[in-house]
């Protein structure tokens, strides 16, 4: 328990099955088996395709979804206990998430200041000192109070309502932010704006991010340790360094090869096989038996069988 205390959150043995249908039922495996430490003041990528169970990793860690089997520690205790008003709330003082299009967080129909309001009149923040540090966090996401406070969503930029969200959990003086495809609607010259503005907060502030991404330039610019998930499962994990210049897993090895390199010319006749993918990966468990999630180095780890 004295480790997990350590670590801002723990992940343990996390599963999640999704149930479809009443007569019939059809069971989906979105996560399993996952484990892993958030340490304060880092950035984890999260990083897979779509359907390797990423995102439902990130809403299980926001309970909006409750894990089939495992658990999840916030700061040593098990967020399952925590279920009354009051302890949620506390809670959500100090996990949020910010999700891939801003415009659908925000309400057309009101001033984008009802997200600071809703703070102040949902979690009981003191109100004598809200405006200076309103216009504080404005200011730390470098959005000028002046020209964003009393304008409407659509009055201002993906860019700009994504460091509004930012700038809310700023307010709350968040340990952990879910960030999910959090940069992948804006336009390349405000996306590392944004990056470099979560970089900046962690450093600063102490504040830990998940970053739940598929583009792995974007997670090895960002992020100090990277989880690779295949098909729900933490393939890969460790160092980001490490990882992106010794991939060992064949999924792994095969999203950086799927990448496209400058001044390499594009082959019109080189197919992509998801089955060869798969065969690679089968074979690899096959050739590894036994050995399960190990490591492949100093602080970098892979699933090496899953017997």
């Amino acid at each position: 328990m004295s480790e997990q205390v350590q670590n801002v959150m723990s992940v343990r043995n996390l599963s999640k099955v999704f149930k479809s249908g009443v007569f019939k039922p059809k069971y989906t495996v979105a996560v399993q088996d996952v484990s892993f430490d958030i340490k304060p003041g880092t950035i984890i990528s999260l990083i897979g395709e779509s359907g390797s169970g990423k995102t439902t990793i990130g809403k299980l860690i926001l309970k909006l979804i409750k894990p089939s089997s495992g658990k999840i520690y916030y700061k040593g205790k098990d967020i399952e206990e925590i279920r009354n008003k009051d302890e949620l709330k506390e809670y959500y003082k100090k996990v949020q998430g910010i999700f891939q299009d801003p415009f659908a967080t925000f309400n057309p129909l009101y001033r984008v200041d009802r997200i600071f309001d809703m703070i102040y009149d949902s979690f009981g923040y003191d109100k004598s000192n809200k405006e200076e540090r309103i216009h504080q966090v404005l200011q730390d996401v470098n959005l000028v109070p002046e020209r964003t406070l009393g304008k409407f969503p659509h009055q201002l930029s993906g860019g700009q309502l994504q460091r509004l969200l930012i700038a809310r959990a700023l307010l709350m003086d968040v340990d952990v932010l879910i960030a999910d495809e959090l940069i992948s609607m804006l336009d390349a010259s405000t996306r590392i704006g944004v990056l470099n503005l979560l970089v900046e907060l962690t450093e600063k502030k102490g504040m830990s991010v998940i970053f739940i991404t598929h583009d792995l330039n974007l997670g090895y610019y960002i992020s100090d340790e990277s989880l690779i998930m295949y098909k729900g499962r933490l393939v890969e994990s460790g160092d980001t360094k490490k990882i992106y210049e010794s991939p060992v897993h064949p999924y792994t090895k095969m999203l950086f090869n799927s990448v496209p390199e400058i001044g390499k010319r594009w082959d019109p006749e080189e197919e992509f096989l998801p089955e060869q993918v798969i065969k690679d990966v089968e074979e690899f468990y096959k050739e590894n038996a036994g050995k399960g999630f190990a490591a492949a180095g100093e602080n970098h780890y892979v699933l090496y069988s899953i017997d």
